[in-house]
């Protein structure tokens, strides 16, 4: 078994796996993790990739890791949340002791627990918490956000907002414009299907949630309810902050760079050897000002604490137990009515 996991990245609409590089480069180099990063079907120019499509890639992509004993952390942005959320299934530690992964779609699939790796871990950025069942825009009742628009003659997702204030308002224009020329399209149907498909996988392993505080995109508000959400609902979360855009891994690269390595060390049970320093000084590549990396949680002796933390996280509490007892209800339905029914 390889003594540190391999960090399986999945990008988020209408992005590449590209903008993954400049983390992947400080995660070599300053902890030798290996990393893979996944092309989503879904932002390769074809209005007919599915949900599914994107799963199987990313599915793909940890078999081929596990398969060699390597353990694995699924590192998901945006709604590729909903898509490494789903690939787990079957993959966490729980599932490869029993030797339940016969979901698995791949034909690289072990058969034998004792020599195949797991997903130990997920890190979620700017994203959310997948409810299996659900598929991406369900929680939205099928109407997309100001942000875009449904273009059904192309099948895409169309942007409305410039694409530089919605996911890099903070980074140097000359770069900004670099990554906006990047973005590519966004298929319709991996947006509006694939319920059949989603999981949550969150609730399989452990998490670390990178809240993003300047956000333009996925509010913060709506991050730290949805952290409040997955606690509620069982999940073992970590949550951290970052002053940053949509694209922290762009604006903010090795204060990223920290907090996964931060994670991985939590999901391996000790602290990562550092092999170079890199540029870990006060100011970050391209000059920018390095920033804190916030533990965000409610203090008695801060009283705004509770209504920048406190309240958010409460009202998705609330949330959580809510969708808890609308399962338990609609079980305790069908075993009662729906059995009779038959």
């Amino acid at each position: 078994m390889a003594d540190l996991p391999t960090l399986v990245f999945v990008p988020g609409s209408w992005h590449k796996p590209t903008c993954y590089d400049k983390i992947i480069t400080l995660l070599q180099d300053q902890y030798k993790l290996r990393s893979v990063s996944i092309s989503l079907p879904s932002t390769a120019n074809n209005p007919a990739a599915t949900f599914k499509d994107d799963l199987d890639a990313a599915r793909t992509a940890i078999s081929t890791e596990t398969s060699q004993g390597r353990d694995v952390v699924v590192i998901a942005h945006s709604y590729g949340g909903m898509v490494g959320n789903s690939a787990i299934k079957g993959f966490a530690h729980k599932d490869v002791t029993s030797n339940t992964n016969t979901d698995i779609d791949t034909d690289n699939t072990p058969t034998s627990a004792s020599t195949q790796g797991a997903v130990i871990g997920l890190i979620l950025k700017a994203s959310g918490f997948t409810l299996t069942g659900l598929a991406f825009m369900d929680p939205f009742f099928g109407r997309p956000p100001p942000a875009w628009r449904i273009n059904k003659e192309t099948g895409y997702a169309e942007l409305v907002t410039p694409p530089r204030e919605l996911f890099y308002h903070d980074i140097p224009e000359e770069e900004a414009e670099y990554w906006v020329s990047q973005l590519t399209t966004q298929s319709l149907k991996a947006l509006f299907e694939g319920s059949e498909h989603t999981y949550a996988g969150w609730r399989d392993v452990p998490v670390w949630y990178v809240g993003t505080v300047e956000d333009r995109g996925l509010p913060v508000l709506v991050q730290r309810i949805q952290v409040g959400m997955a606690r509620e609902m069982g999940g073992s979360i970590e949550h951290r902050e970052l002053e940053t855009s949509h694209s922290p891994f762009l604006s903010q690269p090795l204060d990223t760079v920290e907090v996964i390595a931060e994670a991985v060390g939590g999901f391996v049970g000790r602290e990562l050897v550092r092999y170079s320093s890199g540029s870990t000084d006060s100011a970050s590549e391209g000059g920018q000002q390095r920033i804190v990396v916030t533990v965000p949680g409610a203090r008695f002796w801060q009283p705004f604490s509770w209504l920048k933390f406190g309240l958010p996280l409460a009202f998705g509490h609330l949330l959580g137990r809510g969708i808890l007892l609308f399962g338990w209800g609609r079980r305790v339905w069908r075993t009662r009515f729906g059995l009779r029914s038959l």
